[in-house]
């Protein structure tokens, strides 16, 4: 059977600051992140030890022995109370959420990144210079010809042969871009021009299968480190997706996926979707709001996106059939069938919950009423200030509270959700750990926390199971451990 499909999300947020002399976005994002950080888990460091960015899912290491460990660069790098990670990637704040056992929790706990991020712009007016604003967007691109990502991650067993993957997951990616995108005004990176496009990602990527994620960038991304035990896991990085607003477009995006995983890892798709051209198809889908265009498979049938979506669904109903299913999973498919009915008949009913058609019912409207073509530079803002993650100025947020987009997950959940960690994964010991203990840990990591208690040598303990580390396992050993001497006493024993 199919190992849970624990998952989590990386988000590079797009940083600006409005009227600034010398923006410098590294300064301005350690800025927030600082400001942000609370004193009693900012000196925990990330520990990069067991991480290698170069290795290979195709069997080989790009790093070599002698290659540099990934380090922080004296760059912010925090671990949160919900036991997520903050920090500054390049030329960005990102916000890699806690593991998270299904798509609902993961819609919550990636939509308290955006609430941190909104609070660590309030908590850094103290410290940017007078008279400039900064703005966040949970965006992927700056119309400037740079791309940013938006990362999914999910445990896979490391038996599933990476050949698998790649043949199943790659028209699967292709096509779940018609409610996954975020849309986008115009082209970039020397893609065909259009007016409007579904994602904001798609012409950015140039290969089919590759390590990079900054260049020539691949729909299957082949980076190996599981953070699990690697004899028994991977980590599947998926770096094709856009950056989603929509709680619908998240939850689909994760829900699908995790079920195609399944049905891979279970050897149940029998069926060869292989595209003939899947780059090209990828933008040819991707410019195309009406959802009409057809792409070639190897064996020169042609479909659309949405039929090909339709087949997915067809087989992944009849897994869960066969093998159970849950209430999240019985959610994932009735929405999944909805929206390919939607996408089908007409894609502009849909724009109550798919980021793409809700943006371009926007655009559409500021068109007709003022007279605009698609090359204004005020439909350009427009599609930046959907994706402002101030609720005050973000046109998603607007849309969301006048009851035009609708949602799946609470407020209260969100704001829970920003101070405490998922219960039903490792993320829960880590972020218990970081609330009750953050004075006597040094430094931790996704599979790992390393404690000084000054009476002994530092003490690595070891996370390799994301199934483990629950509250269920671990509430009583917290209760009885009002220190964390006493709690590695209690876990020596």
């Amino acid at each position: 059977m199919a190992i849970p499909k624990i998952c989590g999300i990386e988000t590079e947020y797009g940083i600006s600051i409005r009227d600034a002399v010398d923006f410098n976005p590294i300064l301005t994002s350690s800025l927030l992140i600082n400001a942000y950080a609370k004193p009693a888990f900012k000196r925990v460091k990330w520990d990069y030890e067991e991480e290698n960015p170069l290795r290979d899912a195709r069997g080989f290491d790009r790093a070599g022995p002698e290659s540099p460990i990934e380090d922080d660069s004296g760059l912010v790098n925090v671990i949160l109370p919900n036991a997520s990670r903050y920090y500054v990637d390049h030329a960005h704040p990102e916000y890699s959420s806690p593991e998270c056992s299904n798509a609902r929790d993961l819609v919550i706990w990636d939509k308290a990144g955006e609430r941190i991020l909104e609070d660590s712009i309030a908590a850094a007016r103290s410290v940017v210079p007078s008279g400039e604003n900064v703005f966040i967007y949970k965006n992927n691109s700056d119309g400037k010809g740079n791309s940013y990502g938006c990362h999914e991650n999910y445990l896979m067993a490391r038996e599933t042969a990476f050949s698998s993957i790649v043949k199943h997951l790659t028209p699967f990616f292709v096509t779940r871009q018609v409610f996954t995108g975020a849309g986008k005004v115009g082209a970039e990176n020397g893609a065909n021009a259009c007016d409007f496009q579904i994602s904001q990602r798609a012409d950015f990527f140039e290969v089919e299968v590759g390590l990079e994620t900054t260049f020539k960038r691949p729909i299957i991304n082949t980076r190996d480190e599981p953070h699990a035990d690697p004899e028994k896991y991977r980590r599947l990085h998926v770096i094709v997706g856009d950056a989603n607003m929509s709680e619908i477009s998240t939850f689909l995006k994760v829900g699908t996926t995790s079920i195609m995983l399944k049905m891979i890892e279970d050897g149940f798709i029998a069926d060869d979707y292989s595209l003939r051209e899947p780059v090209r198809s990828m933008r040819a889908i991707s410019h195309d709001p009406t959802c009409r265009t057809t792409f070639e498979l190897e064996d020169g049938h042609k479909l659309t996106a949405v039929e090909l979506q339709w087949e997915y669904l067809r087989l992944s109903k009849k897994y869960v059939q066969e093998n159970g299913s849950d209430d999240v999973t019985d959610k994932v498919l009735g929405l999944w069938e909805t929206t390919l009915e939607g996408l089908e008949s007409d894609p502009m009913q849909l724009k109550d919950r798919l980021d793409w058609v809700a943006k371009l019912s926007l655009l559409e409207a500021y068109r007709e009423r003022d007279g605009l073509a698609w090359d204004a530079p005020k439909l350009k803002m427009i599609d930046l200030q959907y994706h402002d993650v101030v609720r005050s100025r973000g046109l998603y947020h607007k849309l969301a509270s006048s009851n035009k987009i609708q949602r799946l997950v609470t407020d209260d959940e969100i704001d829970w959700a920003i101070d405490h960690p998922p219960t039903d994964t490792r993320a829960y010991f880590r972020g218990e750990c970081l609330r009750r203990y953050s004075d006597k840990i040094v430094a931790a990591s996704w599979d790992a926390l390393i404690f000084d208690t000054g009476a002994e040598p530092l003490r690595k303990v070891p996370t390799l199971e994301p199934t483990r580390g629950t509250r269920e396992r671990v509430q009583a050993l917290f209760d009885a451990s009002p220190d964390a001497s006493s709690l590695l006493g209690k876990l020596s024993g």
